[in-house]
């Protein structure tokens, strides 16, 4: 379990279907898990975006912690673990 006095509350595997992108469907799931956590009282959310996810998170206030390569499939995917201030 995660301590909102210390971690940050986390966001996991969140896609829009691609018949859906750029119509703020993302943009309304992202709002609604920083609202949720903002209710269990964190004050701080992270996530793992891919390039294809940076520019909505960077566009919500998103900002790059680390960034590194999940190869777990073979081929190595970049990731970027993003963060916000609630």
């Amino acid at each position: 379990m995660l301590d909102p006095a210390k971690d940050a509350a986390r966001v996991r595997a969140m896609y829009t279907h691609p018949a859906f992108v750029r119509r703020g469907v993302g943009r309304l799931i992202l709002s609604l898990c920083e609202n949720a956590a903002m209710t269990e009282g964190f004050t701080r959310v992270e996530l793992a975006a891919t390039m294809a996810g940076e520019p909505l998170y960077r566009a919500c206030g998103y900002h790059p912690v680390e960034k590194f390569f999940d190869d777990r499939g073979g081929a190595p995917v970049p990731i970027l673990i993003m963060s916000k201030t609630l």
